[in-house]
């Protein structure tokens, strides 16, 4: 394997990024339970990547319309990254279909 042409500012081993690969080819192919066992998979073996919280922040929020759970995702992000604008954006994005008058 090359490697990332990113930089790998999390520590991700090779095995993670090819299943981050994996799982964000699946979305593309519409492949969205698959996407989701991969990213949940990974999410088991370490519940503070931020990488696999974002995708799964996007996959349920794009792709399963579950914006609650997508926030949640994205509040996790915040959590870890108080300064992650894009997750910070998503968020606020979402929170607005959730929003009532």
């Amino acid at each position: 394997m090359a490697g990332p042409r990113w930089k790998n500012i999390y520590r991700l081993s090779d095995e993670q990024i090819s299943k981050l690969d994996d799982a964000e080819e699946a979305m593309v192919m519409m492949e969205i339970n698959r996407a989701e066992s991969i990213l949940l998979e990974l999410l088991d073996e370490d519940s503070n990547c931020v990488p696999v919280l974002n995708n799964l922040a996007h996959l349920n929020g794009r792709h399963l319309s579950d914006f609650e759970k997508a926030i949640e995702y994205y509040e996790k992000v915040l959590d870890i990254e108080p300064d992650n604008a894009w997750a910070r954006d998503e968020r606020r994005r979402y929170q607005r279909y959730l929003t009532y008058d």
